[in-house]
């Protein structure tokens, strides 16, 4: 039996859209999940642009399941630290890995 080009294109459409949806991450998070973590990094970017013995342009935030990864550069190996104890004290974190490094 041979299909018609229209409905081979929907066929193959479908089959990507399936193989795509295979491809998601491995880590999986619901809507509420996401808006936590979204709320959490803006909590932790907010304390540290407010540390005023921090310079914080450098670095950036991400967070998944409240554990929150500070990546970036620092003028000074005090200036992880630093980071690191702000980031601790901020409502929601749970934990905290940095790989910040100095610049």
């Amino acid at each position: 039996m041979k299909l018609s080009r229209p409905i081979t294109v929907l066929c193959m459409a479908i089959f990507l859209a399936g193989l795509t949806g295979c491809a998601t991450s491995r880590q999986h998070q619901s809507a509420s999940e996401y808006i936590d973590d979204t709320v959490i990094t803006t909590k932790v970017k907010a304390a540290l642009f407010d540390t005023h013995d921090l310079s914080s342009s450098g670095i950036h935030v991400e967070t998944y399941h409240g554990e929150v990864l500070l990546s970036g550069f620092v003028p000074s190996a005090s200036q992880i630290q630093r980071a690191i104890e702000v980031v601790k004290k901020v409502d929601g974190v749970k934990n905290v890995k940095s790989s910040l490094q100095v610049n």
